[in-house]
């Protein structure tokens, strides 16, 4: 949890600060049987031995407390673990005490009991912070029998084991540590995963949900469950799941995991100098993967950072908020008597919600069906050889790539003004993350060694020269070899290549990459990159300007070409 830095209601914050400090040199990291921490002074805390760690009560706003551990030397004293996110306590009266019956219980002003442990009848003489960010209860020869480690909420500290029986969920949003949509945890069939669970749908978005367990480089046939990751920033689990960190290896290097409010699983390393968080490691480099993140009938767009916007037809339901997605602009109820239209969106689609799906359709087909269907809300259709159909009677998780050889279709009362194409405008959905920089140590650890920086590079030429020069970058032939002012009977080389590369695309064909690039190249050179810069050449030169890709995409599509 990044949080900020809480205010307390009896003192100005410069002078909460100086009589923390002043604290310190008397701090305890203990509570004993019998004991209590107030609310109401600011120096009621336990601090741990080599004074990483701080617990207590930690304040937003005027009259909001929760009983915490966060980090002490952090900027804005970064949370890693709360007892009662869902329930805070009131700024007078509440206190959290050891008490004589074993039991760790948080009390607020009227005396009710907020949260507890289940250390009842217990012969716990102690409550103690330890070096590691753990708070435990210990019993006879510090045999512990209660520990917040065992309840984490959204961040998962070094060497603190991850089991089948606990799980991280996020924070609902940056102004709020209640418990949000996002979770990380071991599915039933033994895998880790990143869950987006909704007011309207739940959906696994992570690890990539169209490919099977193996194909994503896990296994499901451990079920121990178990995962951990040490002070070096080396994460391992039972399912085969690894990762390091970019710095890995700085032991003295504080980290955390943590699930943010975004949706993304990301581990972070304190710099000391600055007291902020530095990503080193993120299981999703684009957010548009994250299910949910801009909400019902949305769509999500990498321009690199997220940004949602509404298909036509549809309007943003609570402005400043994609989380509550999109509405649309006409009656649904009504809709189904309405004589209807399909508004094309191209490179666009929806994830899930299947009526149905065929292999082999034709577009018309493919319409028809939807069209029958009342349920049926688009149609999404692949340009590849499959020419593969899906229905959809729900759209949630929706993007746009330019990788994707796909489009929408959305059906729509024919009343509903709309313009062919339609161009989509987006808006951040979330702001970033405070008290941490959006800083990668290295991008080895998303295997794409430096080609992602070199596209980027490349973008920026292309804008410069035009992308239809880029296409004699790649071919190797002279501007002189084009003839540019031939008619019908003697078609510019230009128009011919545009077209031959459309119509081996759309049947599924790649031969024709190795023809057209330079020979000169020998082979070196990747495929995948190679199709993408003639294709956003091709489309650059449409002839329909309406149809031309926009920068954001231009750049998604560079950004996204890794390999």
């Amino acid at each position: 949890m990044s949080l900020q830095t809480s205010t307390h209601p009896k003192l100005p914050s410069f002078l909460a600060v100086f009589f923390l400090f002043l604290s310190t040199s008397n701090a305890r990291n203990f509570l004993l049987r019998g004991s209590s921490l107030s609310v109401e002074d600011d120096s009621d805390i336990l601090i741990s031995p080599d004074k990483t760690f701080s617990c207590g009560f930690y304040g937003m706003g005027q009259n909001a407390y929760w009983f915490s551990i966060w980090f002490t030397n952090s900027r804005h004293r970064t949370v890693v673990w709360m007892a009662n996110r869902d329930r805070p306590a009131n700024g007078r009266g509440s206190r959290v005490s050891l008490r004589g019956d074993g039991a760790m219980v948080l009390t607020d002003v009227d005396g009710s009991i907020i949260w507890e442990t289940n250390t009842t009848s217990t012969d716990a003489r102690m409550a103690e912070l330890l070096d590691t960010g753990n708070l435990v209860i210990k019993g006879p020869g510090d045999k512990i029998l209660w520990q917040s480690f065992d309840s984490p909420t959204d961040t998962l500290l070094p060497n603190q084991l991850f089991t089948k029986s606990t799980d991280l969920i996020s924070r609902l949003h940056g102004g709020s540590y209640a418990s949000g949509y996002f979770s990380f945890f071991f599915d039933n069939d033994n895998v880790l995963r990143l869950k987006y669970d909704g007011p309207d749908i739940s959906s696994i978005y992570w690890p990539k949900p169209y490919l099977d367990v193996f194909q994503n480089g896990r296994t499901n046939y451990n079920s121990s469950r178990i995962a951990v990751y040490d002070e070096m920033g080396y994460f391992v689990s039972s399912d085969r799941l690894q990762f390091i960190a970019s710095d890995m290896g700085m032991s003295r290097i504080k980290r955390r995991l943590t699930i943010d409010y975004d949706g993304n699983l990301r581990l972070y390393s304190l710099n000391n100098d600055t007291g902020l968080w530095v990503t080193s490691w993120e299981a999703l480099s684009q957010l548009c993967n994250v299910h949910g993140v801009c909400g019902r009938y949305a769509i999500c767009l990498n321009t690199p950072e997220p940004k949602c916007s509404c298909p036509p037809g549809y309007e943003i339901t609570e402005p400043g908020n994609w989380n509550k997605g999109c509405k649309p602009l006409f009656n649904e109820t009504l809709f189904q008597s309405q004589r209807v239209k399909f508004l094309e969106l191209a490179h666009v689609d929806y994830w899930g919600f299947d009526l149905n799906y065929i292999q082999s359709s034709s577009i018309d087909s493919c319409r028809s069906l939807c069209l029958q269907d009342y349920r049926c809300k688009a149609f999404s259709y692949r340009l590849t050889g499959e020419r593969r159909c899906y229905t959809k009677n729900e759209l949630f998780n929706g993007y746009q790539s330019p990788g994707f050889e796909g489009k929408i279709y959305l059906k729509l009362p024919v009343t509903v003004e709309t313009s062919q194409p339609a161009i989509l405008n987006g808006t951040d959905p979330v702001c970033q993350s405070d008290g941490s920089e959006t800083v990668i140590g290295s991008p080895s650890m998303y295997n794409i060694n430096t080609k992602r920086m070199r596209w980027v590079y490349l973008y920026a030429f292309a804008s410069a020269i035009g992308f239809i020069e880029l296409l004699f970058v790649v071919t190797g032939i002279p501007l002189s070899n084009w003839d540019i002012e031939g008619g019908e009977e003697h078609e510019s080389e230009l128009t011919g290549f545009v077209r031959m590369v459309e119509r081996k695309t759309q049947s599924g064909e790649d031969s024709w990459i190795d023809e057209i690039v330079d020979p000169r190249m020998n082979g070196q050179f990747s495929r995948n990159q190679a199709r993408t810069i003639v294709q956003l050449g091709i489309s650059c030169v449409e002839e329909d300007r309406n149809k031309r890709p926009t920068m954001d995409l231009v750049v998604q599509a560079l950004l996204e070409c890794q390999y």
